[in-house]
């Protein structure tokens, strides 16, 4: 099991303001900062630690709370298993390949657990292990020395690299049995050692031109591991001056933009031998992580870009220069180059925890995403600002480090926007300055806030009398700008009696579409009104549903089923016949007498008109269309019937 450095949980309350707005924030946040050591090359699954135990948290919580490591990088090399809690390796960790030669590597990861919403840092650190043998640049070096050498000259030879660090580093060097040469280790000023060969017996050309050695590194690990190269020796006339550079070290700055083809320096050393032994050549001996990325002009030592430089994979890079005459004596300088930012990425936008949909009445300040903004380059340049349009009903609350929490601003109402495209924009702060957007749908489900509403609040229907039972003859309608059960209107009458009869034995009504039927034919000179209550309900859930009114005003309307009946003179009489007496001195105009009848409809219905339907011929009788009034026409005469029959309509 990993070694636990470190656990330590602070809980804070932060005040600040925000300076573009005009009222300050209050926020709550519990920062948890996990910390562990393990050596690298572990097997896959290795168990780092536990993350429940080490957070105080059962392992259900775990995963009920959505406990997840946010990751931008294309490998995960740790991941957590949520029924256990462990902590555990998920991909090969190699530090050289990580972290290269810096001193400490960490693993540095970033977990979200919601519900409430909290942030964790996971920082495991990556120790060495003597996993890589020292090696050499070349495999055969080259010297060529001149026999008139004196005793104790120094010859500069190629050193070993080992990636590993500390004790696994490189920690000496041996060079094979031979007649003529010692070794020697040069502690630089960057404290690595270089072999140098030095000469203890003089040469002599003619009795042995040439030696093969075998130069061993050693490091410090158990076991150590060892690196070899031949050092191939030719005696060489005098050529008694070795090439020279002005420093040991060169630092030169580039930025990242710069073009293939673009100078990087001009590297030159002197000779002060003459001819061929004065002639030097330059190339890379040691060129680690610059291979392909820069090259070296043989003749004169330019060196120029010929591969694409990016700050955010290599910030620097470190080269040995070999400067070497024509009579094989080669001196070394150190070529570090520093890579400039540019800004050359935009910002990244990267969502988690996102509901996409959220009920309409859910509160002020509901979190919808949690938002992390990301810029890779460095400096100004990776400094990012998330912004949306202040027209939307959101805003970005920033809640540690890179993160942000988006929240609702003010109360949402779904029947007038339904649904939200919302554009998180990050810009960050280089020049020229970057830019990135990224869209999230948001979708407001329905509640049940609102009732339905009637077309009208009072309504008038009217049926006309002696009406079908059973027979449909008005509508009343509401609607409800709720959806599905929210808005899915039923009818109901609330009227029970009427005239201390039940009201289901007048009208009903139909509960889906609030069609009113007639439940009795209707006599109009019996009932000509009456009133109802209607109510609209919706169906929404929970319980209680949302309700509306109406009254409903019933006219019958009248149909002439009544015949006029006669008052006067009366029917009642057995008689067949009623009698008028007439003077006989009357004279034309005279009111013999008058017929009065009613009609137990109205309107039109009951408007009556009287005729004569048998008179004699000649009469001298006439009747009142609209009165009912019978007058004579003439003077009687003596000639005249004393007896007129008539029959009235």
């Amino acid at each position: 099991m990993a070694e636990k450095i470190k656990y330590r949980v602070i809980q804070r309350t932060t005040r600040w303001q925000v300076i573009f707005c005009f009222f300050p924030f209050l926020c709550e946040s519990v920062i948890c900062q996990l910390q562990y050591s393990i050596y690298e090359e572990q097997r896959l699954g290795y168990v780092i630690g536990n993350i429940a135990n080490d957070l105080g948290v059962s392992a259900e919580e775990l995963s009920s709370r959505k406990f997840h490591i946010v990751s931008r990088s294309k490998k995960q090399y740790l991941n957590v298993h949520l029924e256990n809690g462990d902590l555990y390796v998920a991909d090969r960790i190699d530090r050289e390949a990580l972290c290269g030669m810096q001193q400490n590597c960490f693993l540095n990861i970033e977990a979200v657990m919601e519900n409430p919403l909290h942030f964790y840092t996971i920082n495991v650190e990556i120790q060495d292990v003597n996993d890589n043998s020292p090696s050499f640049s070349k495999s055969v070096f080259d010297i060529g020395i001149s026999e008139s050498a004196v005793l104790g000259a120094h010859f500069a030879l190629g050193s070993a690299k080992d990636p590993d660090l500390g004790n696994n580093s490189i920690q000496s060097y041996k060079l094979s049995a031979n007649d003529h040469f010692g070794l020697l280790e040069k502690v630089n000023m960057d404290g690595r050692k270089y072999p140098e060969l030095v000469l203890e017996k003089p040469l002599d050309r003619e009795k042995k031109n040439s030696s093969v050695l075998i130069l061993s590194a050693f490091d410090g690990g158990t076991p150590s591991k060892t690196g070899t190269s031949l050092i191939r020796i030719v005696v060489t006339d005098v050529n008694d001056n070795y090439p020279l550079f002005n420093k040991d070290t060169y630092r030169v700055t580039v930025s990242e933009n710069a073009a293939i083809g673009s100078l990087v320096i001009d590297l030159h050393a002197t000779d002060a031998d003459e001819g061929s032994n004065g002639q030097i050549t330059y190339l890379f001996n040691d060129i680690e992580n610059a291979q392909g990325i820069f090259a070296i002009n043989t003749l004169n030592g330019s060196v120029q870009i010929t591969g694409k430089l990016d700050y955010e994979v290599a910030t620097n890079y470190e080269m040995t220069v070999e400067a070497k005459d024509g009579g094989g004596l080669v001196s070394y300088c150190k070529l570090l180059v520093q890579v400039s930012d540019v800004n050359d990425n935009a910002p990244d936008i990267l969502i988690t925890s996102f509901s996409d949909t959220i009920p309409e009445d859910s509160p002020v300040g509901t979190v919808i995403a949690l938002v992390n903004l990301d810029d890779l380059d460095s400096g100004e340049n990776g400094e990012v600002v998330g912004q949306i349009s202040e027209s939307l009903p959101f805003h970005l609350i920033s809640s540690s480090g890179n993160y942000y929490k988006l929240v609702t601003s003010i109360d949402l109402d779904r029947e007038t926007t339904s649904e939200y495209n919302i554009t998180i924009k990050a810009e960050d702060k280089g020049s020229p300055q970057l830019t990135n957007n990224k869209t999230i749908r948001l979708i407001l489900t329905d509640v049940n806030d609102n009732a339905p509403v009637f077309e009208k609040m009072d309504y008038v229907a009217y049926i006309q009398e002696n009406n079908p039972s059973g027979s449909s003859f008005f509508r009343v309608h509401a609607t409800d700008p709720d959806i599905n059960e929210n808005g899915k209107v039923v009818y109901m009458i609330l009227t029970d009696i009427i005239e201390d009869m039940p009201l289901s034995s007048y009208v009903s009504i139909n509960t889906v579409s609030g069609v009113l039927y007639a439940q009795r034919s209707f006599d109009y000179e019996r009932l000509r009104e009456f009133y109802i209550q209607v109510m609209a309900k919706d169906s929404g859930s929970p319980s209680p549903s949302r309700s509306a009114n109406t009254t409903v005003k019933i006219c019958i309307t009248d149909q002439n089923d009544n015949a006029p009946k006669i008052l006067y003179p009366s029917q009642d009489s057995e008689a067949a016949s009623v009698f008028e007496f007439i003077p006989h001195f009357s004279t034309k105009g005279y009111l013999v007498t008058k017929v009065v009848a009613v009609d137990a409809d109205s309107g039109h219905n009951a408007w009556l008109s009287y005729h004569l339907l048998q008179v004699p011929d000649p009469s001298f009788l006439i009747i009142g269309q609209n009165t009912g009034e019978i007058r004579i026409t003439r003077d009687l005469q003596e000639t005249d019937a004393l007896r007129q029959r008539i029959v009235v309509m």
